[in-house]
């Protein structure tokens, strides 16, 4: 990358390290509502230890990110060592910030949706904030559990532990910042507009993808493909789509050919080619 992409995404990842450090001293530390992660931990110990959470946040992801350094790599390591550094410094000096809202329902929602635009700002510019995740990679190579199985257990614990350290209404506000927050890291990290990938396996392709190109302005792409039961040449139609599009492609695809294999998936990144439809009008 050119410096200034680096610097970009330097004052990205402080924007979202920021509304993280909002997020927590302002709405849920103040009401006793946690996050999960390393975050979760911070919250409690500081609470029982009457320590800033800052020191914890520092002390606790250190370990994780020396561990992951080779499984990572130094760039990811650097940018999240710094990340936490700078939430630690940011959770430090919000404390004395008073609470936004007493209610528990308001916090652990708008905290949630703060918390996580924020964590997902870090994510989506190559960093992180929390070395659980780490820890969930490394422990993937040697378990039958996927990552993110292993990142949830570890939170369902933590979150859990919530209810033994300020009570069980506080736990149950913390799952519900957690699910908010987990949902707005998928929103920010992979973005709103959620594309669609089709294939298309029939021996009308032309007559079908003529069709899409038409109809929807969508560019196709033939594949050359082969069954591995028959060992017959197949022909294999791929296009991205918008998700609005997605019942006019089965319709379209329907009408041509009634037997035609058709596979639809949710995609996240689209770049270059010619995904920007064409005006069909």
């Amino acid at each position: 990358m050119k410096f200034y992409q680096y610097v970009i995404r330097a004052l990205l990842i402080a924007i979202g390290v920021t509304l993280e450090a909002v997020a927590l001293e302002i709405f849920l530390v103040p009401n006793k509502i946690i996050d999960g992660g390393v975050v979760g931990i911070s919250i409690m110990v500081g609470h029982l230890s009457g320590w800033p959470i800052g020191v914890f946040l520092v002390v606790i992801n250190l370990p994780f990110f020396i561990i992951g350094y080779k499984q990572m790599g130094k760039t990811f390591t650097i940018t999240s060592a710094c990340g936490v550094t700078l939430l630690a410094f940011l959770t430090t000096l919000f404390t004395p910030i008073p609470r936004f809202t007493d209610d528990l329902l308001l916090a652990a929602v708008f905290g949630g949706i703060i918390m996580g635009i924020g964590v997902g700002l870090v994510i989506r510019n190559g960093g992180s904030s929390d070395g659980t995740e780490i820890l969930a990679v490394l422990f993937n190579q040697k378990s039958p559990f996927s990552v993110g199985e292993i990142v949830l257990f570890v939170n369902i614990f933590i979150l859990g532990s919530a209810g033994f350290v300020f009570g069980w209404n506080y736990a149950m506000y913390s799952l519900i910042a957690y699910f908010i927050a987990f949902k707005m890291i998928d929103i920010t990290s992979e973005g709103l507009e959620s594309s669609k990938a089709v294939w298309i396996i029939s021996d009308s392709h032309e007559e079908i993808g003529d069709a899409l190109n038409d109809r929807l302005g969508r560019g196709v792409t033939y594949l050359n493909g082969e069954g591995a039961y028959t060992g017959n040449n197949k022909n294999v139609i791929f296009t991205v789509i918008s998700r609005l599009e997605e019942a006019k492609v089965k319709n379209i695809v329907d009408s041509i050919d009634k037997s035609a294999f058709l596979a639809i998936s949710d995609i996240h990144d689209v770049k270059g080619g010619r995904f920007k439809k064409r005006s069909i009008h």
